[in-house]
């Protein structure tokens, strides 16, 4: 919703038309809390939609009526990253006039983090160091953001706020790791 005001673009206006939802999401920790705690009896058919990562950017477009792509990525830490790529993209093909893109991340079990601890995958000292020569681990965090993202020229054209521009973006990954 934020994002949708730092655009100044009314969330009303927006209902069928081609805008796009990209959300960067990949810990599903609320479905394996949840999942301890029901009894098969007790499943409803709100127990998938509630649960299931691929849901969050459906939700967001049903909400406020979306006709774009609306889909969830999933690539670990880069998720977020990733869905910007993706939604930048789409707007260069054309599938959608403006994209809500980037990512949610809560961790509301200790379960990972343990499992990550025990394989050395935390950075010792707690310090993030991305795309650093020193870089010695992850460091998770939580939150959630988005951004409006629109082609440079129809910006311009309706005379929206700018805050950045992207001038590219790539996917990859170095094999080993």
């Amino acid at each position: 919703w934020e994002a949708l005001e730092h655009a100044a673009i009314a969330p009303d206006r927006l209902r069928r038309s081609r805008t796009g939802v990209f959300c960067g999401v990949s810990v599903s920790d609320w479905a394996h809390l949840l999942g301890e705690h029901v009894e098969l009896a007790d499943l409803d058919g709100y127990f998938g939609p509630g649960t299931a990562l691929s849901f969050a950017p459906g939700r967001v477009s049903y909400l406020l009526g979306l006709q774009g792509p609306s889909l969830a990525v999933d690539t670990a830490c880069s998720s977020s990253l990733v869905a910007v790529h993706f939604a930048c993209r789409a707007l260069r093909a054309g599938e959608c006039g403006l994209a809500l893109a980037g990512g949610v991340s809560l961790m509301l079990s200790p379960v990972l983090q343990l499992i990550e601890s025990r394989a050395r995958m935390l950075a010792p000292d707690g310090r993030c160091k991305t795309f650093d020569a020193a870089a010695d681990g992850i460091v998770r965090g939580e939150g959630c953001g988005l951004v409006a993202l629109k082609r440079l020229d129809r910006a311009l054209a309706d005379r929206d706020p700018i805050h950045a521009v992207i001038r590219g973006s790539a996917v990859g990954h170095d094999g080993p790791s």
